[in-house]
């Protein structure tokens, strides 16, 4: 442990500012009331085929150089509504695509706010200069409706730690489900059990589905189960089985688009007004197998659920529910890697204090201990972490955020026991980041806030959002830092 010592530790603001830009936008499906669509449908429907040329093509000259493939969009969006199109020959292309422009709009994922990042080391590292790092950012994208999504940067940090932010894309995607996935049965069961789900009804839909199913397969299962009038279904379990699958999906980007183009929106019903705050966490495994993994928190407008996400390759992603009578609120983050054999997590479920929590399963969380409770004035109202441990020699470095008077935001730090993280070995008295004036304007006024920071060459990275509406960059030194911490007893 190093020794204490009474100066307090610099940290450093990076100039690099991370702001918003409302002209990076997505394409959404504009879906009015059903007794709308037909009256849409046949206004294109009775223009001439010369018009609708025109009209495409002018629509075209002002969206096309902002998506990569607009028709496939179009088309797309065309079949979503094409079963109110009036039986009558086959439509041309032009109106297809007509019809599709016409329940299509855009998005600007970000023209409100970009904030809460966090940061974890890039997994391709080739080709770096020595002492160099090459990372990837998350961040909350906010924009119309206060819709949250995640967004990512990447870029490098030098030996001298200078940071170099890789060039944001003008272009953004959002991703395709994947349907070549499939669910495991018995861990399905095991959520179904845990929502106090699984009853006669859910039996048989299970007992006609392999050990790893489909989408479409539990469909099937489900459909056969409803036609046969000998059986009595209980409506409430298949709606949580739905829920269930709902909640659980795979999503796909293009592999050759640049990573700053990939966003994550909200796909399913349980976080259709947001997601919001992923920690992201570089895992490894026993075998040292790596995964990418992040705590967020999904929300549909009246209440909130934690969701997991999980990557090897910031391509592919596998969306889950947590589950357990532990998981709950918001501000989960997990451990880097097991301890002791388990999994472990830290959380805020009652919204005041800090939890630990560990489990056999990643999936699963049933018990939580208090670890810390508000002490210092900066944090009298609430606390809470500011993204998963850091490990050191010394002990699991916690970044942690106090709410003071003011609804002020705070950054701090605890120490916690390598062994037994549920000990905390030293703490800051004193916040590390504090908003300054030119930080405490925004959405949210007099904030700072991080979800996730990382250390490189001995010192401690933080990116933080300022106020919740733009991001920055702040490091210190590790040894300044656990020197100017003050033992816990």
């Amino acid at each position: 442990m190093y020794k204490r010592t009474l100066s307090r530790p610099k940290v450093k603001r990076n100039r690099i500012k991370i702001v918003r830009n409302s002209s990076r936008v997505i394409t959404r499906a504009h879906i009015p009331d059903i007794s709308r669509i037909p009256k849409i449908i046949g206004r294109v429907l009775k223009l001439s085929e010369e018009s609708a040329e025109d009209l495409l093509l002018h629509i075209n000259h002002h969206f096309l150089a902002r998506h990569k493939d607009i028709e496939s969009i179009f088309t797309r969006n065309y079949g979503k509504v094409c079963q109110y199109i009036p039986e009558q020959p086959e439509l041309s292309k032009t109106k297809k695509l007509l019809i599709g422009a016409f329940f299509t709009m855009e998005y600007s994922i970000e023209s409100a706010a970009l904030f809460n990042p966090s940061i974890v080391p890039h997994p391709n590292q080739e080709g770096l200069p020595e002492g160099a790092i090459r990372f990837v950012m998350s961040l909350r994208a906010t924009g119309e409706g206060h819709i949250s999504s995640i967004v990512f940067r990447s870029g490098t940090i030098k030996a001298d730690h200078t940071f170099l932010i890789n060039q944001v894309s003008e272009y953004v995607d959002t991703p395709r489900i994947r349907h070549d996935q499939s669910y495991d049965r018995h861990l399905f069961q095991l959520k179904l059990e845990s929502m106090h789900a699984w009853n006669e009804t859910s039996i048989m839909v299970f007992e006609n589905l392999e050990t790893a199913f489909t989408f479409e397969e539990l469909k099937s299962c489900i459909v056969a189960l409803q036609v046969n009038t000998e059986n009595t279904i209980d409506k409430e379990a298949i709606k949580n089985i739905y829920w269930l699958a709902d909640s659980n999906y795979f999503i796909r980007f293009e592999p050759d688009h640049d990573i700053s183009e990939h966003v994550i929106f909200p796909l399913s019903e349980n976080e259709i007004r947001g997601i919001e705050d992923a920690r992201f966490v570089k895992f490894v495994d026993e075998k040292g197998k790596i995964t990418y993994y992040a705590t967020y928190t999904a929300y549909n407008g009246v209440c909130i659920l934690p969701q997991l996400l999980e990557t090897k390759d910031f391509i592919n992603f596998d969306i889950i529910t947590l589950n357990g009578k532990a998981a709950q609120n918001k501000g989960m983050a997990l451990f880097p890697r097991k301890v002791n054999g388990k999994y472990a997590m830290l959380s805020r479920i009652d919204g005041e204090n800090n939890y630990i929590m560990f489990s056999d399963h990643l999936h699963f969380w049933d018990e939580a201990i208090i670890i810390q409770q508000p002490a210092m004035p900066w944090e009298f109202f609430q606390i809470g972490n500011c993204g998963s441990p850091l490990e050191l020699d010394e002990g699991w470095l916690v970044l942690t955020h106090g709410v003071g008077a003011m609804r002020q935001y705070f950054i701090g730090a605890i120490l916690l026991d390598l062994e037994d993280p549920t000990k905390i070995i030293s703490r800051l008295e004193e916040p590390l980041l504090t908003p300054n004036e030119e930080e405490r304007e925004g959405y949210v006024p007099n904030v700072v806030y991080s979800c996730g920071a990382m250390i490189h060459n001995d010192r401690l990275i933080v990116p933080y959002a300022m106020s919740d509406i733009t991001s920055g960059i702040a490091t210190v030194g590790i040894s300044e830092l656990l020197a100017y911490m003050k033992p816990c007893s």
